[in-house]
């Protein structure tokens, strides 16, 4: 797959800028580009002349993923990634964190570092907290990541800062992250339509998307993604925690396919309005895109257009339109990958 710019030498260079202390936003034209109804009709009909005849194997590396409900037809995009989680020592940063302790609030925890209690480890000889430390402790040398993960987003003083939930990634194995992103034919009780995936892999970012060439393999599409998690598999997405994994659970139960998508699950969505709500003017994908990497989109079709596009597809059996709908899911799922280094290195 091809885009109009070179997307790792642009992320990369938004980070050699903010290290420096450069603000990139004062370079890029930030206008919100609105484009009206007939511009992305005529946008449909370009497409269908330029791909007229032409297959998505002509233009994409495919070819077909076997399931058991038959074959899904995969996309598969490779690209170079310098991802860097650099040790933050996150055990000992919770180890300080007296709050985490049933009972122990704001000011409890002051009361307690000013008498000499800095940690959950030398709360272990106090009186009244003695015992609790001494569960904690015990129970959290036994934690998985998912349970570390819970523990930080039930605590209610650790939910007032989302930081946490960035700074415990160093905690995780890289190739254990789910970069992921759906398309649909609506919002609800509709079917799939692609479904990307993106893992890291030595120095690489791959990224797998299954598309629906028709509506009888939208179970194919989903087990074949579903071939790509196991128990240690961490979903990173934005806003997936209220539309796309819910989505995918719903099409799972309505194609009745047995699976289980509860993981944990960084929605990156969250933490941007946390980090960056203040700088930009909203906290959409594409706001972050431009206003902190520098990147403009283009030939972008926004997701109200896309189920036209897609009966466009079907209707005419050209595969213009949705060439640039798996493009922005591409795109979508490789970007949360900078979207994820980016945070961390900002919360630390």
């Amino acid at each position: 797959m091809t885009y109009d710019y070179n997307m790792e030498e642009y992320f990369r260079n938004a980070f050699s800028s903010s290290k420096n202390g450069q603000n990139q936003i004062n370079n890029v034209d930030s206008r919100n580009k609105s484009f009206s109804h007939s511009y992305y009709k005529d946008l449909k009909e370009k497409l269908l002349v330029k791909y007229d005849s032409k297959s998505l194997d002509d233009v994409m590396n495919c070819r077909l993923s076997k399931t058991s409900f038959g074959d899904a037809l995969k996309i598969t995009t490779k690209e170079k990634i310098d991802f860097n989680i650099t040790d933050n020592d996150f055990m000992h940063q919770i180890n300080n964190n007296l709050k985490l302790l049933p009972r122990v609030g704001l000011k409890t925890e002051q009361n307690l570092k000013d008498k000499g209690y800095t940690t959950i480890d030398s709360l272990t000889d106090h009186d009244k907290y003695g015992d609790i430390a001494t569960k904690f402790l015990d129970e959290i040398d036994d934690m998985s990541f998912r349970d570390i993960i819970d523990l930080l987003d039930s605590n209610r003083y650790s939910k007032r800062c989302r930081d946490n939930l960035v700074k415990c990634i160093s905690l995780a194995d890289i190739e254990n992250f789910k970069f992921m992103d759906i398309e649909t034919k609506g919002l609800s009780n509709v079917p799939i339509i692609l479904i990307g995936i993106a893992e890291i892999k030595g120095s690489n970012i791959v990224a797998s998307q299954y598309f629906l060439r028709d509506y009888t393999e939208e179970p194919n599409i989903i087990e074949a993604y579903l071939s790509h998690l196991d128990d240690d598999s961490i979903h990173v997405t934005f806003n997936g925690k209220t539309f796309d994994v819910p989505f995918i659970k719903n099409r799972c139960i309505y194609n009745r396919i047995n699976a289980d998508i509860d993981l944990p699950h960084l929605d990156l969505m969250y933490f941007a309005k946390n980090l960056w709500s203040d700088a930009l003017p909203n906290c959409q994908l594409q706001t972050i895109e431009r206003e902190i990497f520098g990147i403009e989109r283009e030939g972008d079709v926004p997701g109200q257009y896309i189920p036209g596009y897609y009966d466009t597809y079907l209707l005419e059996d050209n595969i213009g339109p949705v060439v640039p709908i798996i493009e922005h899911n591409c795109q979508d799922i490789i970007s949360l990958a900078y979207f994820l280094e980016k945070m961390y290195e900002d919360v630390n």
